[in-house]
């Protein structure tokens, strides 16, 4: 069976042979951009097919991305125009289907004001200024320019200019003696002679596919980009054409699952449309509330999303009528819904003014009219308001809500969308042979655009761009991750709509929550009341000790050799004399940094603004001045440039030349010193019945033989089965956890329990159920972990008594090797924690340390013979 070209990619990937990433992308792009682990992926998976001969030898580059939307394929096409750009590529051609989309790409890649803006105000590529530009054609570029050309447009505008060309505008001409890079955004839209057309389509055969790839044939040498969530595989035609075209594949469930969305659910309810409003205007401005709580300054913005124009308009005046005229009455009704979260959020308002004037007044505020926005039409769709719903995340932007039929279904790039609501009930029905309606779909697909995840932390602790409470339901900031698609409580269309979103990737087939409760015997324990959770924090490490350049980097050879005009004809016959005539012409000259002329140095190292004095301080805290670092032994004093010549000598030019390639390669690792962080060696309490609580999770499927959701009360397999329910000593009344913990809850269960009895020790064992406050950080380079058990041991002396906190890690097989720094970092906690609370420390020793991996087939004995090591000296 052929295979997919990303699969052939995935291979390579797996045995870690991807090629790197250039410093220089990283570089170039925002600040604000931290590339995610499947976006490099993205970009390696295509650096290695470009540059390795056996996957692209005699094709010319053609590749898809398939990619889920909001998964950042704009930040990927900016990443690869700057590869392209090394590469030697200054010229790309981007186009897409809709105008609304071209106005807020040129934001994106044009306007270095906008908050969306994709690469650093200031690019530099060896030592030269690289800019962006905008251009209406390719012809008469000055060929000596660093610059980076862009000529944006749509599909069909492309097609009318190629066929009746204009003065001024792009040809076909353009495309015959220049590289050029085609970047094809939603690039389904491209495929209508691939497909067998439908009726819309048939009138546009000439205009879409045909005039690209005629184009893009004029020279081998051009690149086509293509990018798309939704290509259509399940046609064969469109399959076999993109079979050796598909470099990387993230689907919405990728997506999804590696948490870089919100959380879905469908608000249903039986209330009429203005209730349904009114129900999500609440939510929204709860969430704005706990998102100020938590000091986190995100504005939650509402769709109103109507069938037809005329209906739009109709609610957009009644809602205004609505709002103006809201009376208590109408929110105490609400309480009616019997929707949990409604009910905390009607409460939270209660709390704060039994009246609910405080909310009525509020609601009035944030959804008047200045803050609202209709796109129902082509007359509503100008460049400007494009450009407000394409901001709606900044801080200046007014608008909180949005009227709209289906002009945001392609192309919306939002980040703080967190309602969307129905204001139709009808149901389009199941297409043919019970398949899922296409409104329906186009529904989801809306849905799915609006689920990107709105970045944001609470604590300190939390990635920032990732879910953060599927293991912690019942956490009130829940709401904060999650959207609502507002619609009626029809069983039918819902059960439609959730076909529609299995189908999409953006729900799960079959979601399994799980519920961990206390025992009321550990509730009611002196360890529970009493008692405290000990962990670190990831801190910046201290550089204050770094007093010169690292090692590697003080004796540096730069080579460069001067261009010149000179040259010579070689005789291709006679003795090899004739072949090396031509070398006895070179000279080469090295020279140390510190016996350069100190003015050429600085001029050259002013080239790069990660050689400024003020970011080589942070690096290098005793720095005392530029003239140090350029010169000073301790920095680059004895690097060496070598220059090679062909003239009689070489003057400060050259040097200077020289040197800006070798400060190329010095800013890059300057750069590549990232902030390196560490676990504190110092471990601070908290209150154990503050942390450890009744919890809620949800999992995405449930492993059938007995591991991962299955209950350990109830097991089917025999191997696994345990009553936890009736064992006081375990806190939780069940364990869903993988096999492998299933296993060592039997195994502690077995030997271990009975050890500690014997001893008289009181003790209570901890499943970790991802619980944040139980998170600690690796002493070398602060990476998370969050063991899996954590047992307390109480001993009681007659003088003082002493607690103990025990990490334990189960861990399968496959990973045992993989997680060896997890076991290193375990086994040197006893001896490098510190505890410097005294208060706590007065009437009792708190001790705390980890022991070795647990395996049962691997592992077993090692960890056995360090536990009873352990309970033995306890």
């Amino acid at each position: 069976m052929d295979k997919f070209l990303y699969e052939d990619l995935d291979s390579i990937n797996k045995f870690g042979l991807l090629k790197d990433l250039p410093e220089f992308i990283e570089k170039a792009l925002a600040d604000k951009i931290v590339l995610r682990e499947y976006q490099k992926d993205a970009l390696k998976y295509f650096i290695t097919y470009l540059e390795n001969d056996e996957l692209s030898k005699n094709k010319q580059i053609h590749t898809l991305f398939h990619m889920a939307t909001g998964s950042g394929k704009t930040v990927i096409m900016a990443g690869l125009i700057l590869y392209l750009y090394i590469r030697g590529y200054k010229n790309f051609l981007f186009f897409v289907n809709q105008t609304n989309i071209l106005e807020k790409t040129k934001e994106n890649f044009l306007n270095n004001l906008s908050g969306k803006y994709l690469f650093k105000d200031l690019i530099e590529y060896l030592g030269e200024k690289v800019k962006i530009n905008e251009v209406d054609n390719f012809m008469g570029l000055d060929k000596s320019s660093n610059d980076i050309n862009i000529y944006f447009t749509t599909t069909q505008k492309l097609h009318m200019d190629l066929v009746t060309p204009k003065e001024n505008s792009i040809s076909y001409r353009d495309f015959e003696d220049k590289k050029i890079v085609f970047i094809s955004d939603e690039s389904h839209h491209v495929n209508s002679n691939t497909k067998k057309l439908t009726k819309d389509e048939e009138a546009d055969k000439n205009s879409w596919e045909y005039s690209v790839m005629s184009a893009f044939a004029r020279n081998k040498d051009h690149i086509m980009l293509e990018f798309t969530a939704t290509a259509d595989l399940k046609d064969k035609n469109v399959k076999a054409k993109y079979m050796d075209k598909i470099i990387y594949n993230y689907p919405l469930l990728n997506f999804r699952k590696s948490g870089y969305t919100k959380d879905f659910q469908n608000f249903a309810t039986n209330s009429n449309l203005w209730e349904r409003a009114l129900m999500a205007i609440i939510m929204s401005e709860y969430r704005k509330y706990l998102f100020s709580d938590a000091h986190v300054n995100i504005k939650p913005v509402v769709l109103f999303k109507s069938q037809k124009i005329k209906e739009s308009e109709s609610f957009y005046d009644e809602f205004f009528k609505k709002i103006k005229n809201l009376t208590i009455g109408d929110i105490n009704k609400l309480y009616n819904s019997e929707i949990k979260e409604l009910d905390d959020a009607l409460d939270y308002f209660k709390v704060k003014d039994s009246s609910f004037m405080l909310l009525i007044n509020s609601l009035k505020d944030s959804f008047s009219e200045e803050k609202a926005i209709i796109m129902n039409g082509a007359s509503d769709n100008t460049k400007d308001q494009q450009l407000q719903i394409n901001s709606l995340e900044d801080k200046d932007n007014p608008i909180r809500f949005i009227f709209a039929v289906d002009m945001l279904n392609e192309g919306w790039d939002v980040l703080n969308l967190f309602d969307i609501v129905r204001l139709y009930d009808t149901r389009q029905g199941s297409g043919k042979a019970g398949k899922i309606g296409s409104y329906t779909i186009k529904e989801a697909q809306l849905i799915g655009r609006g689920a990107r995840y709105c970045p944001f932390k609470v604590e300190e602790t939390q990635e920032k761009y990732k879910r953060k409470y599927d293991f912690d339901l019942d956490n009130p900031n829940r709401i904060l991750e999650t959207m609502y698609f507002h619609s009626r409580d029809d069983s039918r269309y819902i059960a439609e709509l959730r076909a529609a979103l299995i189908e999409t990737g953006m729900e799960d087939k079959e979601p399994v929550k799980l519920t961990y409760e206390l025992k009321d015997s550990f509730k009611e324990s002196d360890i529970y009341k009493k008692g405290y959770v000990f962990s670190n924090k990831r801190v910046l490490k201290d550089r204050s000790n770094v007093r010169e350049l690292e090692g590697s980097k003080k004796n540096t050879l730069h080579s460069y050799t001067v261009r010149d005009a000179k040259g010579h004809i070689n005789i291709l016959f006679g003795d090899d004399e004739n072949f090396l005539a031509s070398e006895k012409d070179i000279f080469t000259k090295s020279i140390k940094f510190k016996d350069i002329d100190y003015n050429i140095l600085l001029g050259a190292a002013e080239s790069y603004s990660e050689l400024k004095f003020s970011v080589l301080k942070e690096k290098y805290p005793h720095l005392k001045s530029m003239r140090e670092f350029l010169t000073s032994d301790k920095f680059l004093g004895e690097n060496t440039l070598e220059v090679s010549y062909s003239s009689k000598k070489i003057n400060g030019k050259d040097i200077f030349n020289g040197l800006i390639r070798a400060f190329n390669n010095i800013s890059s690792y300057i750069l590549s010193l990232k902030p390196e962080y560490e676990g504190s060696k110092t471990f601070y309490p908290k209150k154990l019945s503050e942390v450890i609580k009744n919890k809620s999770i949800y999992i995405s499927s449930v492993d059938e033989n007995g591991g991962l959701g299955k209950s350990q009360n109830d097991n089917p397999n025999k191997n696994y089965q345990l009553s936890l329910f009736y064992m006081d000593w375990y806190v939780f009344n069940d364990n869903y956890g993988t096999s492998e913990e299933k296993l060592f809850i039997q195994y502690f269960n077995r030997e271990i329990k009975p050890k500690l009895e014997e001893r008289g020790l009181k003790f209570f064992l901890v499943r970790n159920e991802r619980i944040p406050d139980l998170a600690i950080y690796s002493f070398a380079d602060g990476e998370r972990f969050e063991p899996d058990f954590l047992l307390f041991v109480e001993k009681e002396k007659i003088d003082k008594n002493s607690s103990f906190q025990v990490y334990i890690e189960p861990k399968g097989e496959h990973l045992l090797e993989k997680d060896e720094w997890k076991e290193k970092f375990l086994l040197e906690i006893e001896e490098k924690h510190e505890i410097k609370n005294t208060t706590i420390t007065a009437n009792k020793d708190y001790i705390i340390l980890g022991l070795p991996l647990f395996n049962e087939k691997e592992r077993k004995n090692i960890f056995d013979k360090n536990i009873v090591k352990w309970i033995e000296s306890v």
